[in-house]
């Protein structure tokens, strides 16, 4: 191919290598030069342009982009038309993209000119979704490149693999102190799963967390059609000896693989019986984020096998995320002090317009004499949080009168009308740089007293992976929260009216539960008719 600088009269038939731009004239990156664009070239003063010329040993771009993807495609897989040197391929159905990267590597050392470019190896894909793109660098390549990168593939390298599985049994393994709810949570996030996929849970049981039950459930799950079978332990295997993969060998099955080098995801069990997978699933599956467990159930619900090898290999880029509940970075952690010490700091909003009160600031209202934000806060100071920050916003002046005499910090939300999560960001920015972490305290809630502040303090524990304390009553969770430092960045993220309550189903590993008495944690201020019960409640004492 020639390429260089030429008048626009020796132009003619050759493409445009750059843009062009010169008064009224554009001329743009691509463009045939015939007679009309040459007029034009020198009407506009342009002495000389750079063109690409195809030579008699060459191929157009265009033509070499489209020979190609069409030679790569396999099953399942569509090649759009080629434009400007590139064909793009995209997925005809739902399934998993198959690719074999030896022969893509192959294929890429033919010639500089010539680059296919793909999704990763065994990536779940929906219909129409870009699976590669073959590009042609340069205007045209030489037909030995070109043959060459055929020859490279000779046979489909890639295709998509339909999802196949479409029956899958669940068995959930019991012990004292796991709640019902959370057994219902990961059916839930397992059906939302394979949903994609096309595949529901036909069968489901829960068992205690022992060796023969288990085999017993898998047994049942495995007759009523499941053709694989998920189990979600109470308790992680720790061991191929352990209650999981004893259970599956008992029913004359085996265990192919445990263990694997993705992180969450590394107490994975895969195994087989009555010739069907079955998956001792790591705890992180039961979290609707992406983890390991994720790459192993979705290539098995397109019917492709998970050998050895291809387990051990996933630990280049088996990092998928930090672990939340181990410690920092050495550069950036904390030596936390033994607790109860640890610095835990109060905030209390207290910016709100009141807006469901109809009229007056609840924050305001007088509660034994007192305003009811000056209650919240005097339980804060009674605690051993500290510094306690209070965040205004509507009617500022007057709540800092409310809270004059107290040993408060105030930073004002200047937005406290776009919602609570303002209220936050404003309170989580002004916190000294040495405390470990911060308990949210609503100013609405003047029941919620210094006792209860403390136990919720003391339950952060890091060294056990306690970084978010929540008061509880039968699996339901009120307030306050306490939230580790690591967790500030995220509450900074946080938007509208809605609060922080998506970061605790997120980092549901991280949340400590404190089993609380009573309606405190879970009783606010909102209405007229609420108000008047809290104060009927506080006055009888």
């Amino acid at each position: 191919m020639k390429f260089g600088a030429v008048a626009p009269k020796e132009a003619v038939g050759a493409t445009a290598v750059h843009t062009i731009r010169q008064g009224p004239l554009v001329l743009k990156k691509g463009t045939l030069i015939g007679p009309g664009e040459v007029a034009a070239l020198e009407a506009a003063g342009i002495k000389d342009i750079v063109v690409a010329r195809l030579e008699a040993d060459d191929v157009s771009e265009d033509i070499a982009a489209a020979e190609i993807a069409k030679a790569v495609a396999g099953p399942g897989v569509h090649v759009d038309k080629a434009f400007t040197g590139r064909a793009n391929l995209f997925a005809q159905s739902p399934g998993i993209f198959v690719v074999d990267k030896d022969a893509v590597d192959r294929l890429n050392r033919v010639d500089e000119a010539i680059t296919l470019a793909t999704l990763p190896a065994y990536k779940p894909v929906v219909a129409g979704e870009m699976i590669a793109t073959v590009k042609i660098i340069p205007f045209g390549v030489g037909r030995t490149a070109r043959d060459a990168a055929l020859k490279a593939a000779a046979k489909p390298l890639m295709r998509i693999a339909p999802y196949r599985v479409r029956k899958v049994g669940v068995v959930s393994t019991l012990l004292p102190g796991l709640a019902s709810k959370v057994i219902e949570k990961t059916l839930k996030i397992t059906a939302d799963r394979l949903a994609p996929a096309g595949a529901t849970i036909v069968a489901e049981r829960r068992v205690p967390h022992e060796r023969a039950p288990l085999a017993k459930a898998i047994g049942e799950v495995l007759k009523a059609g499941a053709e694989l079978v998920v189990v979600f332990g109470a308790s992680a295997i720790a061991d191929r000896r352990d209650v999981i993969p004893s259970a599956v060998e008992d029913i004359g099955g085996v265990v192919e693989h445990f263990g694997m080098p993705v992180d969450p995801g590394n107490l994975m069990m895969i195994g087989a019986a009555n010739g069907r997978a079955v998956l001792g699933a790591p705890g992180c599956a039961r979290s609707p984020k992406e983890n390991g467990f994720d790459w192993v159930l979705m290539r098995l619900l397109a019917g492709l096998p998970v050998p050895r090898e291809d387990i051990t290999g996933l630990g280049v880029g088996g990092l998928l995320m930090e672990i939340v509940t181990r410690p920092q970075p050495r550069q950036d952690s904390r030596d936390l002090p033994p607790h109860p010490t640890r610095n835990i700091a109060a905030l209390v909003l207290g910016a709100g317009r009141s807006s469901r009160m109809g009229g007056p600031n609840k924050l305001l209202a007088e509660i034994n004499g007192k305003p009811l934000i000056r209650l919240v806060v005097e339980q804060a100071l009674a605690s051993h949080a500290r510094p306690v920050i209070v965040v205004t916003g509507h009617q500022r002046e007057r709540v800092e009168t409310a809270l004059s005499g107290l040993a408060v910090q105030f930073v004002h939300n200047p937005h406290f009308a776009d919602g609570l999560g303002t209220s936050l960001k404003a309170g989580i920015a002004a916190l000294p740089a040495d405390v470990d972490g911060a308990i949210v305290c609503l100013g609405d809630m003047p029941q919620i007293d210094a006792a209860l502040i403390d136990r919720l303090t003391v339950a952060i524990d890091p060294d056990k992976g306690a970084l978010i304390a929540v008061p509880t009553i039968d699996g339901k969770r009120g307030n306050p929260v306490v939230w580790s430092r690591r967790f500030f960045p995220d509450l900074m993220t946080v938007e509208g009216d809605v609060g922080a309550r998506h970061l605790i189903g997120r980092y549901a590993e991280a949340v400590a539960e404190v089993p609380v008495q009573g309606t405190a944690a879970f009783t606010d201020v909102d209405t007229p008719e609420a108000l008047e019960a809290v104060k009927a409640e506080l006055e009888k004492t």
